[in-house]
């Protein structure tokens, strides 16, 4: 027996719109300006998450470091920390799991480097632990849901999804993703259009 979900897709749907609708635009557009600063200045931009948020961070990886950067002369440099899955668990059992992010950091991190962290109730504790350890010399930025939780408040800079749904705020992390690699690869384009002519 088939079920009838056009409902519930409708609903999921209509509240995503919504959400995008109230995004805070300056938000958004200061979230791009930092990511092109950092690429522009040499600086590394490490990220992470958990669950879903986790590969979340890895996508980014994969489309700053190769959509926006390949064939390029200035690329992006994005590191994700919940990518070695052996180093985070050797924390994990050894040190504790709210350490897996910010002993990481300890082994990479330079003076002016961008930390982003992603976590939709803006309370992970091992993604507000290596925020902490990052605003002291560096730049930090809180992608969020619901009210942004501690990371909003933690965060130098931040990206808040206003909605009380995990999985919408999850959507528009990623939507951001795609949404700030399009516009910075569209304005390289334009800009190596305009230095031809």
């Amino acid at each position: 027996m088939k079920h009838d979900f056009t409902n519930d897709i409708s609903c999921y749907l209509a509240r995503l719109q919504a959400t995008i609708g109230k995004l805070d635009k300056n938000e958004i557009n200061t979230f791009i300006n930092l990511l092109i600063e950092a690429r522009d200045q040499d600086r590394q931009i490490f990220i992470r998450g958990n669950g879903g948020s986790a590969a979340t961070a890895s996508h980014y990886c994969c489309d700053f470091n190769k959509g926006a950067s390949y064939g390029y002369d200035k690329r992006f440099k994005f590191i994700c920390l919940n990518d070695n899955v052996a180093g985070m668990m050797a924390y994990a059992n050894d040190v504790s799991y709210d350490d897996v992010f910010v002993e990481q950091l300890k082994n990479f991190y330079q003076n002016g480097d961008v930390v982003i962290g992603i976590s939709g109730s803006g309370n992970s504790k091992n993604v507000l632990k290596a925020i902490e350890y990052a605003n002291a010399n560096g730049l930090t930025i809180g992608l969020t849901g619901f009210d942004g939780g501690k990371l909003r408040q933690m965060a130098k800079y931040s990206v808040n999804m206003n909605i009380d749904d995990m999985q919408i705020s999850e959507d528009l992390h990623m939507m951001l993703d795609h949404l700030s690699m399009k516009v910075i690869t569209n304005n390289m384009i334009s800009e190596t259009l305009a230095k031809a002519e």
